[in-house]
């Protein structure tokens, strides 16, 4: 297969990643459907897909007409089986759980014609635990997203069974989909910017979970000496709390164990976040935005 190959996407999942790798598809100009287990999660996908277009037009980077030709390449469905009929490339993201992400690629294996890329976007796993589920490990990669759209750097990691040509072939659709395309040169759980983010996330859990300072203040001494507009327990919401729980639950150090337990508790109030409107913070106004958080040097 050539670039010019690729002209029909699926995107597994319709969350947080996959609706937005989905828009960011269709942006590009492919045919892009999204496929999802839960029907009611379509609408939460449009209206978020919406805010961000709007966004994108007051930045003057899309206008009206290719906002709405965008959109309208873009459909939705529950049927796997008719989605997956023939697509050229799929773009998995479902919950961060093996077990789940293997009995989706071993359904894929059997709808998707031979032709068809396989990726995923796993944070965490690695692509040669379901590359033989996939029933063809020579064309499985990971191709993972970060933000996409604000943090547009994809990562491109082959397990030693990838035929190169994929891995070559995904770095050059990395630019067409307007991301930094960068290759990881081996399996490694976490590929590059999240192995640097979790020893941060990490080490701001075990101030808390030590009982060595708040999540105020974790935050407060983050932001004050980097000038960032957030702080580790800000990144954690945005990123949510249960992705976070499940990264850090399937760690067996006692650090992570421990702040696995503190994402645990959060979540059984059914706190998740950002998507969820609360995490360590409330949102759409979190206490890290307000005036007075970080005392401002005139």
């Amino acid at each position: 297969m050539t670039l010019k190959d690729i002209r029909k996407v699926l995107i597994i999942g319709s969350g947080t990643m996959g609706l937005r790798i989905g828009l960011q598809s269709a942006w590009s100009g492919f045919e892009t459907i999204i496929h999802d287990i839960h029907p009611e999660s379509f609408e939460t996908a449009r209206k978020v897909q919406s805010r961000i277009v709007k966004h994108l037009i007051e930045q003057g980077l899309m206008d009206e007409i290719t906002a709405a030709t965008t959109l309208r390449r873009i459909k939705f469905t529950t049927n796997l089986q008719e989605a997956a009929s023939d697509v050229d490339l799929v773009s998995e993201s479902v919950i961060e759980d093996l077990e789940v992400k293997r009995e989706v690629w071993r359904k894929l294996a059997s709808f998707c014609p031979d032709h068809t890329i396989f990726t995923t976007n796993t944070s965490y796993l690695l692509p040669s635990q379901m590359a033989e589920d996939s029933g063809r490990p020579g064309r499985f990669c990971a191709f993972h997203f970060h933000d996409v759209f604000h943090a547009n750097v994809v990562d491109i990691m082959p397990h030693a069974g990838t035929d190169p040509w994929v891995s070559d072939l995904l770095m050059e659709l990395g630019p067409v989909l307007r991301q930094t395309p960068i290759l990881v040169k081996k399996e490694a759980a976490g590929y590059v910017f999240n192995q640097m983010l979790m020893a941060l996330i990490g080490a701001a859990g075990a101030l808390v979970t030590y009982d060595i300072a708040s999540i105020e203040d974790v935050d407060h001494s983050w932001m004050g000496n980097f000038k960032m507009e957030m702080g580790p327990f800000g990144i954690l919401d945005a990123i949510g709390l249960d992705t976070a729980w499940h990264v850090t639950s399937n760690q067996r150090d006692g650090r992570s164990q421990r702040f696995a337990e503190l994402l645990r508790s959060y979540l059984d109030e059914g706190k998740k976040g950002v998507k969820s409107g609360a995490g360590f913070y409330n949102y759409p106004d979190p206490a890290y935005r307000q005036p007075g958080f970080i005392h401002q040097v005139n």
